[in-house]
């Protein structure tokens, strides 16, 4: 059965509890309760990893480790 990561009220709720909220305030399904119950950890691990895989893409773009910090909005100034 499914859990679901209720992000407002910070609890696992399973797929066929009635009570269970739609859209936008659940993360998942995961296959188990310890699955949902570290979300919020596994969304942090993987915006790190895809932040630092942009980092380096921007790195290897340019040639120059600060790249990832450039700002190329010209009203920036």
């Amino acid at each position: 059965m499914p859990y679901w990561f209720n992000v407002e009220t910070r609890q696992v709720v399973e797929h066929d509890d009635p009570e269970r909220p739609k859209g936008e305030t659940l993360m998942g399904p995961y296959d188990t309760a310890e699955d949902a119950a570290a979300a919020l950890d596994t969304a942090r691990r993987k915006t790190e990893a895809w932040d630092e895989e942009d980092r380096k893409e921007a790195e290897w773009r340019s040639g120059d480790p600060d790249a990832a910090n450039w700002d190329n909005n010209p009203l920036n100034g």
